[in-house]
């Protein structure tokens, strides 16, 4: 038994303002009727009794704890640094304005 009729794909494509070739509606109603069967299925086994989920296997956070910790001096930050100035990083000029 069909449940999606090539009428409702072309007034779904109409409003969709989809142009579909009449090859195209009789090829989506009959892909569109089987996901529909599809649904109707997996429908009829979700019972009250099974619960839901969202991940067939159970879901670990693999992040350490945001702990909070005392933040790098600025000695500390520059020490790798190709070039410091003034406490800052130190960078090529790139915009040939005057400094």
């Amino acid at each position: 038994m069909s449940t999606i009729s090539r009428e409702e794909v072309a007034r779904l494509a109409g409003l969709a303002r989809i142009d579909l070739t009449e090859t195209e509606l009789t090829r989506l109603a009959g892909e569109l009727d089987v996901i529909v069967e599809s649904v109707a299925r997996v429908q009829e086994v979700a019972t009250a009794d099974v619960p839901a989920t969202s991940h067939p296997i159970p879901m670990t956070n693999v992040f350490r704890a945001d702990v909070v910790e005392a933040p790098l001096s600025v000695a500390q930050a520059l020490s790798g640094a190709p070039e410091a100035q003034d406490g800052r990083f130190a960078v090529p000029q790139i915009l040939g304005e005057d400094a």
